[in-house]
C-alpha cells in the first residue's frame, strides 16, 4: 500500500504527515469511562477517508478495517494463517485453492457467514460500479476477475460455492503469493444487508474483533469489543481514535494517549537510554521503503540516461546520516529486510557526479542547460517541505546546477496525480501489503500494474516477474525476483532512499501491544492494566 501508507497495499507519507500536523479547534466529544473490565485504549491517528474495504488503499484506513472485518485467511509473523477459513487445499498444478469455513463466524449483527458472503463480497470489490482501485491488484489474478472488471461478466467465474462452508477459488495460472494476496483489505467480507449507500461505510457490519460504536468526524472513533468474535472476545472494553489531536508526543506526555507513533522530531528524546521514555519507547522495523519515482513516459525523464544522472547525482548516504542522524537503514534497492528474499548485497546507483555529468552529454539533451523545468511532487500543504527533500534539491542544484520546484498537495489530490496527472518526480513510500517480493516488484514496475505510477516499462523485467511468480521453488523464485530488482534500480525507475522502522512510545500498563508484519496494531489481546481507571475526556483538538 502506498506510502501513505496507500498500499496496500499504504502510503506510507499520510501516516507520517498527519502525526506532524496540529490542527486547529474542533468542536469538543466526550467519550465514557470504560463500564466493564478491560479497559479502553486510547490512540491518535488520521481521520480515515473511507472504511470500506474494496476502497482501502492507505495504511491509516487499514488500521480501522483490520478491527472491524476480516477475511479468509489473515497475516501474522509467521506467514499467512487460517482466519474464517479454517483449512485449505491447493491443487497439483497450483490454481484450484478450495477453502473450508469455520462455522462459527458471524456478522456483528448475529448472522452466520456462508460461502455467498465470500462470492457477494469478491463479485462486489471488482464489480465496476463500486470503483475499487486495489480489486485488480489484489483479485486479479482469480479466473474471470478481469472480466468483471472490464463490464464484460457480472459473476466471477473462479469462484465457486461447493456448500454453505465450502467454497473454490481458480487462478489464471500458478501463483506462489496468491494466498497472501487475499490476506489484503480488498478480500474481506462485507454484510451484503448493509452496503449499499454512498457512505454505508461509516456504520459498518463487519465480522473483526471490534465493532463501530461511534463516528464524531473531525474528532474521533470509538470500537467497542464484539464479544460474539470467532477468535474469542478481545480484552479491551473499546478502542478510541483521536483525530488530529495534537502532536502524539504531546498528547502521550499528557496523558491523553496510550500509545504514540514518535516523529522525527521526538525520536532521539524517545530513544534516549537516560530519559524519561527509556523503558516505554520501541523501534519496529516497518516493512517499507521510501522513494523518488520517475514518470518514465515523461520529459525529461522518458530518457533513461537523465533518470540515472539524477539519481547519481544524489548523496544517499549523507542525506540519512544528516537528515535522520543514521536512524533508518539507507535503501540500495526496492525490497526492505525482513521480506524473504531481500537482497542484502545489493549496490544500487551510488553517489558518482563524473558518471552523471557524462550520461547528461550522452543523453538526448546534450546539456544540463537544455533540461526543461522540472517539479518534484510531495504530500503537504502550508510551504513547509521535509528535511530530506530539502537536502535532495539542494544537493541536485549544487552537482548538477539545476532548480527543481516543490509542489505540495493534499492527500487525496496527492492520490489523484500519482495515477492520472503522472508528476515527473513524486516523493512516495510504499508499505507492504504482504511479505513477499511480488508485492514490491510486480505491484510497482511491471507493465501496466495500477500502481506502476511512474509508467515504468522493461520486457526483460516483465518476463523475470511472469517467471518468478510461477515458480513453486522458492530459491529459484526469490533469484529472479532479485534480477528484476536490479534491472529496475539500474533502470532508475526510482531512486530508492531507506527502509522505514517505527518508533513507538507505550503506556506501561498497556499489555500486549503488537503491530504485525505490515505495521498495522493487532488489538485483540491488548488489555489495559491499571489501577485508576480514567475519568471521561475531552476530545477537543487543541
Amino acid at each position: 500500500m502506498t506510502g501513505f501508507r496507500i498500499g496496500a497495499s499504504f502510503i506510507i507519507l499520510l501516516a507520517a504527515f498527519s502525526l506532524l500536523i496540529t490542527s486547529s479547534c474542533t468542536p469538543a466529544a466526550i467519550v465514557p469511562s470504560p463500564t466493564s473490565s478491560g479497559g479502553r485504549l486510547t490512540l491518535t491517528t488520521a481521520e480515515p477517508f473511507t472504511l470500506d474495504p474494496a476502497m482501502v488503499g492507505d495504511a491509516g484506513a487499514l488500521t480501522f478495517v483490520t478491527q472491524i472485518f476480516s477475511g479468509l485467511v489473515k497475516i501474522t509473523d509467521t506467514g499467512v494463517m487460517p482466519d474464517i477459513a479454517e483449512s485449505w487445499t491447493i491443487s497439483a498444478d497450483g490454481t484450484t485453492y478450495t477453502f473450508k469455513l469455520r462455522k462459527d463466524v458471524k456478522f456483528h449483527d448475529g448472522r452466520p457467514v456462508t460461502s455467498a458472503d465470500i462470492k457477494y463480497s469478491f463479485e462486489r470489490a471488482l464489480t465496476p460500479s463500486t470503483g475499487s482501485t486495489t480489486a485488480r491488484t489484489y483479485l486479479g489474478d482469480i479466473v474471470g476477475a478481469v472480466q468483471m472488471l472490464s463490464g464484460a461478466s457480472i459473476s466471477l467465474e473462479g469462484l465457486h460455492i461447493i456448500d454453505d462452508y465450502t467454497l473454490s477459488i481458480g487462478i489464471d495460472k500458478p501463483r506462489s503469493y496468491f494466498l497472501a494476496k487475499l490476506t489484503y483489505a480488498t478480500a474481506y467480507v462485507v454484510d451484503r444487508n448493509s452496503v449499499g449507500g454512498a457512505q454505508w461505510w461509516r456504520s459498518p457490519i463487519g465480522t473483526g474483533p471490534f465493532k463501530l460504536a461511534e463516528w464524531s468526524s473531525n474528532s474521533f472513533i470509538r470500537l467497542d469489543r464484539n464479544s460474539d468474535y470467532y477468535g474469542g472476545a478481545p480484552k479491551l472494553e473499546s478502542v478510541v481514535f483521536r483525530f488530529l489531536a495534537g502532536r502524539p508526543m504531546d498528547l502521550y506526555e499528557t496523558g491523553q494517549v496510550d500509545v504514540a507513533v514518535v516523529d522525527r522530531a521526538y525520536i532521539d528524546r524517545a530513544l534516549d537510554v537516560n530519559g524519561p521514555f527509556a523503558s516505554e519507547a520501541q523501534v519496529v522495523s516497518e516493512l517499507s521503503f521510501y522513494f523518488l519515482g520517475f514518470s518514465c513516459n515523461s520529459p525529461p525523464f522518458n530518457d533513461p540516461l537523465i533518470r540515472q544522472a539524477f539519481c547519481l547525482a544524489l548523496d544517499r548516504e549523507t542525506i540519512v546520516r544528516l537528515v535522520f542522524n543514521d536512524i533508518p537503514q539507507a535503501a540500495q534497492g526496492i525490497v526492505p529486510p525482513g521480506i524473504p528474499g531481500h537482497n542484502s548485497t545489493m549496490s544500487g546507483l551510488g553517489f558518482d557526479l563524473r558518471l552523471a555529468d557524462a550520461l547528461i552529454s550522452q543523453s538526448s539533451y546534450g546539456s544540463i542547460e537544455n533540461i526543461p523545468q522540472i517539479v518534484l511532487t510531495t504530500l503537504g500543504y502550508g510551504g513547509t517541505i521535509t528535511p530530506e527533500l530539502e537536502a535532495i534539491i539542494f544537493q541536485w542544484k549544487t552537482n548538477l546546477g539545476i532548480d527543481v520546484s516543490i509542489r505540495q498537495l493534499e492527500p487525496e489530490r496527492f492520490l489523484y496525480n500519482l495515477k492520472q496527472e503522472k508528476d515527473q518526480i513524486y516523493y512516495q513510500g510504499w508499505i507492504a501489503d504482504y511479505p513477499h517480493q511480488q508485492n514490491f516488484l510486480e505491484v510497482l514496475f511491471q507493465t501496466g500494474a495500477d500502481n506502476n505510477w511512474g509508467e515504468y516499462s522493461n520486457e526483460e523485467v516483465d518476463s523475470l516477474l511472469d517467471q518468478a511468480a510461477g515458480l513453486s521453488d522458492t530459491a529459484m523464485s526469490q533469484a529472479l525476483y532479485r534480477q528484476a530488482e536490479d534491472l529496475i534500480v539500474q533502470d532508475a525507475a526510482v531512486w530508492p532512499i531507506l527502509f522505514g522502522r517505527n518508533y513507538i512510545l507505550i503506556k506501561p500498563y498497556v499489555i500486549g501491544y503488537e503491530l504485525n508484519p505490515l505495521g498495522v496494531p493487532v488489538l485483540q489481546n491488548v488489555t489495559i492494566e491499571r489501577s485508576d481507571i480514567p475519568s471521561p475526556i475531552s476530545l477537543s483538538v487543541h
